[in-house]
C-alpha cells in the first residue's frame, strides 16, 4: 500500500509525499482509517448511500484521504477532486499490484 501510495503521488499533480517512510505512514493511517472508521461513516450514511446508488462511498473515502492529509506531516492533497481521484488511482494501483504479486 505505501508503493501504491508513493505511485499515485508521483502521478496525481496536488499530491505530495515527502519521503519512503512518509508513505509508509500514509499507508498505515490509511489502513488503520479504512479499518476503524470507515465501517462507522458507512453505517452512518447508509440512507444515503441507497439514494445515491453507493456513490456516497466516494465521498466517504475522499475524507477519509483529506484526514490522512491531515494526520500525516509530509502529505498534503490539494482539494477535494484530488483526494477524490488519490482515492480512486490508489486502489486501481493497489489491485494491480496485488495481481501481479
Amino acid at each position: 500500500m505505501a508503493v501504491a501510495a508513493f505511485l499515485t503521488a508521483r502521478l496525481l499533480p496536488g499530491v505530495t509525499i515527502d519521503s519512503a517512510v512518509t508513505a509508509i505512514l500514509v499507508a498505515l493511517v490509511l489502513a488503520l482509517l479504512n479499518a476503524f472508521l470507515k465501517p462507522i461513516l458507512v453505517v452512518l450514511t447508509i440512507p444515503i448511500t441507497i439514494i445515491t446508488l453507493g456513490l456516497f462511498l466516494l465521498v466517504i473515502d475522499m475524507l477519509i484521504v483529506l484526514l490522512a492529509a491531515r494526520i500525516v506531516p509530509g502529505f498534503s492533497v490539494e482539494g477535494w477532486i484530488t483526494a477524490l481521484l488519490f482515492a480512486l488511482i490508489m486502489t486501481l494501483i493497489t489491485y494491480f499490484l496485488d495481481m501481479v504479486l
